[in-house]
């Protein structure tokens, strides 16, 4: 008799609970409030867990991605007479810092910069809006939440914070120093930014799940591909070209941090300690290119030269 009373208090799907007051489970199943969810005994319980640091991680990720293409537009639209390209590197670094602490300072608990959050358990976390139980095949139970709160909403918050941030303190930047552009042109990485937020924003709607396992692997596979692209673009043959410019020291630097950022984040995934030592590997693929390049530069003179003849 109990156990059958239990079965019909329990609610159905893997979302939906009752929410507690003042220390009683009340009213019926359904979706539990922001920043809530439902535990084993399907009761909507508040999440009082800190981060863990492969979420800390994941959020660094998404918060590095404006940036990063911020930066990347920055140089492709600036030019190589153009003096304005440092300051607004730095201009859009301090928009996305800015807009990482606000973001921080307003989530729960706000006013300081830890948050809590619910623990990742499953893929499934992220698609709640997918198992939405019908109990009686008719009826659909709607049990739609955050159950990873706030790892979904609070990279969409901080993407707001950086566009309004652009908004307010770009245009006036580059309409003041971007002395080496045209009217037409010092305006194209503004532009560009007004195309790749609503990208990124539906790509965390979206795929926010399947980033969070798929992260690490991301950085390390464009690190490599990016690497390899500018090195061959810069005409890198030897350690002496490399370091004849100080702004490739710095996208080399720039590359073997992340390499060193996607390597602990897998390693977090299986044994830290014990993965850690992976980190010696982090220069390993700029010695192998400029080795390459060694080797094939004399066949490509010798082809040169029999083609002259």
């Amino acid at each position: 008799m109990n156990s059958a009373v239990a079965m019909s208090l329990t609610c159905p799907g893997l979302y939906c609970g009752r929410i507690t007051v003042n220390g009683s489970v009340e009213g019926e199943c359904g979706v539990c409030p922001r920043g809530e969810r439902a535990n084993i005994q399907k009761v909507c319980e508040r999440c009082t867990e800190s981060p863990e640091l492969y979420d800390w991680l994941y959020l660094g990720f998404m918060a590095m991605l404006p940036l990063v293409l911020h930066w990347f537009f920055i140089e492709w639209f600036s030019g190589k007479k153009s003096s304005s390209a440092l300051l607004q590197h730095v201009t859009a670094m301090l928009e996305c810092g800015v807009s990482a602490v606000v973001t921080l300072l307003l989530t729960d608990p706000m006013g300081n910069l830890s948050i809590r959050s619910c623990q990742v358990k499953e893929l499934s976390d992220w698609y709640t809006m997918l198992y939405n139980p019908s109990p009686d095949y008719i009826n659909t139970l709607h049990c739609t939440q955050e159950a990873v709160y706030p790892l979904y909403t609070i990279v969409l918050i901080y993407y707001a914070f950086c566009l309004v941030m652009m908004m307010m303190l770009r245009p006036l930047l580059v309409k003041r120093i971007a002395c080496g552009l045209g009217k037409s042109d010092r305006f194209r990485s503004i532009y560009a930014a007004l195309y790749f937020f609503p990208i990124i924003t539906v790509l965390q709607a979206v795929g926010g799940g399947l980033l969070y396992y798929a992260f690490p692997y991301i950085i390390l596979v464009l690190s490599l591909i990016t690497l390899a692209i500018y090195m061959s673009a810069s005409e890198i043959q030897s350690f002496k070209t490399l370091v004849a410019k100080k702004k490739r020291l710095v996208v080399l630097f720039s590359h073997w941090l992340l390499h060193a950022y996607g390597i602990i984040s897998i390693s977090l995934l299986d044994k830290l300690e014990l993965s850690l030592p992976l980190l010696v590997l982090v220069p390993g693929p700029t010695l192998f290119y400029i080795a390459t390049a060694k080797f094939t530069e004399p066949s490509r003179i010798l082809s040169e030269g029999g083609s002259g003849h």
